[in-house]
């Protein structure tokens, strides 16, 4: 487990900041839910919490050095235990949210904290979901849930209202900039590469900065044939899958958002989540239907990382953006 390079990001400071703050007033919560776009490092800061609960230091916390960071570091810590979505799986089933209630039900082997951390927990079906309640409501002493979602996550109000939340926000744009300089070797332009990345730092150092401007190219044909009604739909969601399907999403969520905003004469945003909303009575055909067609890019972003037919997902989002754009 990673749970140092948390530092290493700034713009998780006052979230370390914050739980750092609990841990010594002897108030970490029971349960934790953090919200976050990909690219932010939510894992990296779950992991960093997990070690600030389980380190044995007298001294500054997490340590690195002590038995149970060197167990963190080597994933054989007998007190942790992290629910993901398996492979192939679309859901996380409620067997393995079972399974993490029975263990965090037992006494710590080392005499300390229990961590359970569920990462996508958007992917919980209704089933596992449910099964958290009793322990969300009676958590076991010295027991912490972390849990790490997207900020536009459907989990039930049931669950995320009984969590804290630690809203992670991308960092301005100067310091990204700034950060990537530091630690990225990209020759291209960054600001490119943050821009299709909603100015997560980590996502745009991922991203190959030499290629976005093909990609960039390919999608404004895409929307042009699209547009004209001139494109077979399933060749061209083919295409997109066998091609940073997710890149893709973001720069027609990117893209749509722009269109937005200069119909409605407001400052275009780099950041896709920033909610543009308007009552539907007030907005004109056009823009009505770039708003449908945003959630829908949205929602199929949102359900990337349950496993879904990506294919049949991305054929449904270009019907209807073939609509949108034809009206």
């Amino acid at each position: 487990m990673d749970f140092l390079s948390a530092g290493s990001l700034p713009w998780l400071k006052d979230s370390q900041q914050r739980m750092r703050a609990a841990f010594e007033a002897g108030r970490l919560p029971h349960s934790l839910l953090l919200l976050s776009a990909p690219g932010l490092g939510a894992e990296r800061l779950a992991n960093w919490i997990t070690a600030l609960a389980l380190c044995e230091s007298r001294g500054a916390r997490p340590c690195d050095v002590c038995a149970s960071c060197r167990l963190l570091r080597s994933d054989t810590h007998p007190d942790v235990h992290v629910v993901r979505l398996e492979e192939d799986a679309q859901q996380i089933k409620v067997d393995q949210v079972r399974e993490l209630i029975d263990a965090l039900a037992l006494k710590s082997y080392r005499g300390g904290y229990k961590v359970g951390v569920i990462e996508g927990a958007e992917a919980l079906n209704a089933n596992a979901a449910n099964a958290f309640l009793k322990t969300l409501e009676e958590p076991s002493p010295r027991t912490m849930l972390i849990m790490i979602a997207r900020p536009n996550h459907r989990l039930p109000a049931t669950i995320a209202s009984r969590c804290l939340r630690l809203n992670l926000r991308p960092p301005a744009m100067e310091a990204a900039i700034e950060w990537l300089r530091a630690n990225s070797s990209a020759s291209a332009p960054l600001e490119a590469a943050l821009s299709l990345a909603g100015g997560a730092p980590l996502l745009a150092q991922q991203l190959d900065a030499e290629g976005l401007s093909a990609i960039d190219a390919d999608m404004r044909q895409s929307i042009a044939e699209l547009s004209e009604g001139s494109v077979d739909i399933t060749l061209l969601s083919e295409r997109w899958v066998r091609s940073n399907p997710g890149v893709r999403i973001t720069w027609l969520e990117n893209w749509i958002t722009q269109r937005v905003h200069a119909a409605l004469g407001t400052t275009a945003s780099r950041q896709t989540a920033e909610p543009v909303r308007l009552p539907a009575a007030l907005l004109k055909p056009k823009i009505r239907a770039l708003f449908e067609l945003l959630d829908a890019a949205r929602e199929v972003r949102r359900l990337a990382s349950t496993g879904m037919n990506q294919q049949l997902a991305l054929e449904a989002l270009l019907v209807g953006g073939r609509l949108a754009l034809a009206k």
